[in-house]
């Protein structure tokens, strides 16, 4: 499978995207390191060949989203792979609305297993679209923000900017 790949400026610093060729995001994240998202994709779905190019809508909505248009990153599809649950919650994930944030409890509730919250703390670990699926909105339980894969300080910056525009 080919896959295209580009990386973009954003106001948190480079942000890198894996598309498929139906346009579906692979892998994406605040780094500009490709090689940091590439094993983040289920193998079955890891492209055998990758282009540097023109990402298209995936590359307009990552621009709309970072300059504001929160709505942006709803409808790009999203291609992940793992057991029954961390698919589904990834798209539970997909439904938080920008700049109202659920706890880790809340999530694995809305997942449909309210007492697997490990499992829906894995969900996000594990979760190759950041953006697109937004693990950033996901928060301890005592309103902390939690870890992130791409930093604290860009999961604090994307909570802020859909808090002031939500």
């Amino acid at each position: 499978m080919t896959a295209t790949w580009s990386t973009l400026d954003t106001p948190i610093g480079p942000f890198t995207a894996v598309v498929d060729a139906d346009g579906a995001v692979l892998a994406s994240g605040w780094t500009a390191d490709l090689d940091e998202l590439l094993p983040q994709v289920h193998p079955s779905l890891r492209p055998t060949e990758l282009t540097n190019g023109d990402l298209g809508p995936v590359a307009d909505a990552i621009e709309r989203y970072h300059a504001g248009d929160l709505s942006a990153i709803d409808g790009v599809p999203v291609r992940q792979r793992s057991g029954e649950f961390l698919e589904h919650a990834w798209d539970v994930l997909r439904a938080v609305p920008a700049g109202a944030p659920v706890t880790y409890t809340e999530y694995a509730a809305k997942a449909g297993r309210p007492a697997a919250v490990r499992a829906a703390a894995s969900a996000c670990a594990r979760n190759a679209a950041a953006l697109f699926v937004p693990c950033h909105r996901v928060l301890r339980t005592d309103g902390t923000l939690g870890g992130f894969r791409w930093g604290v300080p860009a999961k604090r910056w994307l909570l802020d900017h859909e808090a002031a525009r939500g």
